[in-house]
């Protein structure tokens, strides 16, 4: 006998509510959602994006080599099926690598420039903006490895931003790469093994596994502590170094503003050089809405061509429809352009042809089959958000001519019911224009 925990009944049926941190997204909300993706798909077709589209599962191998077995990621919080050697992706990057390197498509175009679109999973606490199914918009350009591309990639991100309606700033730093990294980690794990006591449990044990981590820590104590920890810009090779001014300065010729910030370190192993987050204060607490950075070395490490560069970022949408939630344009969900209020059951006959044609020639159109009241369908009308309603009923009929409402400033005019379904529904289509 199976045994399903506590199920609450309610009037003989059991009520089912969705897991914790799995979320509906109801339809006044997807308007939201398919408003930033449109932005986003034009946006990407004017900077020469390509979609590419990805499956949920990869093998767990997949993210421990990419990612890093010392992550929280790893470590703590992805949905794997361990009998299977398969897990639910956490993140784009190396699924879009993977795709990459499987499918030979730097021999098809040696720089390629890929975006993705879908959800993610994670399993960690639910919070404002982040739930454990997650929903990612991911961008990658790989094979290219001049610091203008870093300095296009933020670009485009901030037009994004722009054109969305938010207000974010952008913090750029510099991980270095395996030449310089080295001495850094050397730098910051003998500073942080001398304030060991005042660290957090998980940067304790961070600063042996993950010590970069460390600095992206937000709890108060460890914030405070890693204020005089070295830079891992003292430590820049050369060649890095160099990379990174030249990030800057086509920033500055782009007219891209931005913040150094010495602390900013990424989740994932794979980050090299040039990283960056778009972050708000619009959500209670300064939060990235995008982030991302340079990973030249991850893609021979995957198996693929050697000394294959790449850069990319990705945007959670729960945080950017929350922006967008908060401005007072972002619920639109674009009503109706007609609504068809037929009054009878001849008026239901005759009108529901008409609808169809209207939908026919690309207008929004509903109607109701009920046969209630004017009063009542009238209401419908207004709650589908319409620009017009056609009054049509038996006396209409009788006189071949309807009645057609201007829903914004109520004023009414006659409409011949006069000619064909497609005559009628080119006509309305031209008044309704």
């Amino acid at each position: 006998m199976h045994s399903f925990g506590k199920l609450k009944q309610y009037g003989g049926l059991l009520k089912i509510k969705a897991i914790n941190g799995f979320k509906d997204i109801l339809p006044d909300e997807v308007a939201v959602w398919r408003k930033v993706e449109t932005i986003a798909r034009d946006i990407f077709r004017r900077f020469g994006m390509q979609e590419i589209r990805l499956p949920i599962l990869e093998k767990t191998e997949l993210f421990a080599r990419s990612i890093g077995e010392a992550t929280d990621i790893v470590e703590k919080e992805m949905y794997t099926f361990v009998d299977k050697g398969i897990t639910m992706r956490p993140e784009a990057t190396a699924s879009l690598l993977r795709a990459y390197i499987e499918h030979g498509l730097h021999v098809r175009q040696p720089v390629q420039r890929l975006f993705t679109i879908g959800p993610m999973f994670r399993h960690e606490r639910p919070q404002k903006g982040r739930q454990r199914q997650f929903h990612q918009i991911d961008v990658e350009v790989i094979g290219a490895l001049e610091p203008q591309v870093d300095a296009e990639l933020m670009a485009m991100g901030q037009l994004l931003m722009t054109e969305l309606g938010l207000d974010v700033s952008l913090e750029i730093n510099s991980l270095g790469c395996p030449k310089c990294r080295p001495d850094f980690r050397s730098r910051l794990v003998q500073y942080l093994t001398e304030r060991v006591d005042g660290l957090c449990e998980d940067c304790r044990r961070r600063t042996t596994t993950n010590p970069l981590r460390v600095l992206d820590c937000k709890k108060r104590n460890c914030t405070a502590l890693v204020q005089d920890a070295p830079s891992i810009l003292e430590s820049l090779c050369p060649d890095c170094a160099t990379h990174f001014t030249a990030v800057r300065q086509q920033l500055d010729a782009l007219g891209v503003s931005y913040t150094p910030n010495r602390f900013m370190v990424r989740g994932l192993d794979y980050y090299t050089r040039t990283t960056f987050e778009f972050l708000t204060a619009d959500l209670g607490a300064q939060a990235a809405v995008a982030a991302g950075g340079r990973y030249d070395g991850l893609i021979q490490q995957l198996g693929g061509p050697k000394n294959m560069p790449g850069i990319g970022f990705a945007m959670g949408m729960e945080r950017l429809t929350l922006l967008m939630q908060q401005q007072s344009d972002a619920a639109e969900t674009g009503g109706a352009d007609i609504f068809v209020a037929a009054l009878g059951e001849p008026a239901v006959q005759y009108s529901a042809p008409l609808v169809h044609q209207l939908r026919k020639l690309g207008l929004q159109a509903a109607m109701d089959y009920s046969n209630r009241s004017l009063k009542a369908q009238m209401k419908q009308a207004g709650r589908t958000q319409a620009r017009y309603t056609l009054i049509i009923g038996d006396q209409e009929l009788e006189q071949q001519e309807g009645v057609l409402r201007n829903m914004e400033n109520k004023m009414q005019e006659p409409f011949a019911l006069q000619g064909s379904v497609e005559q009628l529904g080119q006509q309305l289509k031209s008044v309704l224009a």
